[in-house]
């Protein structure tokens, strides 16, 4: 196992390659949105090999008590370049900052029907697991924000906010698409939170 297990009263969190059954267990995970099905599609078909690739690691929550898949989330480095407040293009001191980007995350479906009684169970993980993944990354090695590309719904920009992300400014978030960004993130919202 890569990480030491994090764990609360309710969850625990696993690397995806922790246990041969994980990559079975995976195939009945399930994202009901029509927006999130390459979540879906990501899990179940790309993330086993981009865990060879060691371009994505990433983590199943389950439930302690059923074992059941509650969600999952993946994560890789990154970086991106800001400018200092005020500064035109001309005259700008731009830096660079180590980041992590939460490439993935999703709750599943089928865990939440079967559940309803439990809320919040996102901001759960993101706060319980996420958090302490990236700060535990950032005890090893220099990170000092926490990004993601979030999809362009309006609802979900302000979910993200909820959670401590930002947008940048037009002209940075501008900066970013056309410098930085992935194609598979092409209608994507820049977000980042500095740890």
């Amino acid at each position: 196992m890569l990480l030491t297990p994090i764990e609360d009263k309710k969850f625990r969190h696993e690397h995806l390659l922790s246990s041969p059954s994980n990559l079975d267990d995976i195939q009945s995970f399930e994202v009901d949105k029509k927006s999130g099905k390459g979540l879906e599609r990501y899990i179940k078909m790309l993330a086993e090999p981009e865990e060879y690739e060691r371009s994505n690691r990433t983590y199943l929550v389950r439930d302690k008590v059923t074992n059941e898949i509650a969600a999952y989330y993946s994560l890789h480095t990154g970086s991106f370049t800001l400018k200092e407040k005020g500064q035109t293009d001309e005259d700008a001191s731009k830096y660079t900052v180590p980041s992590v980007e939460l490439s993935n995350f999703a709750v599943n479906s089928a865990y939440r029907k079967k559940h309803p009684e439990i809320q919040g169970l996102g901001e759960l993980i993101f706060r319980r697991f996420i958090i302490p993944t990236v700060n535990y990354g950032a005890e090893l090695f220099g990170i000092q924000a926490l990004h993601i590309y979030a999809l362009p719904e309006d609802e979900l920009i302000e979910h993200y906010g909820t959670f401590g992300f930002s947008r940048l400014p037009p002209e940075m978030e501008k900066y970013i698409h056309e410098h930085l960004k992935t194609d598979y993130d092409e209608k994507c919202i820049f977000m980042y939170q500095i740890l």
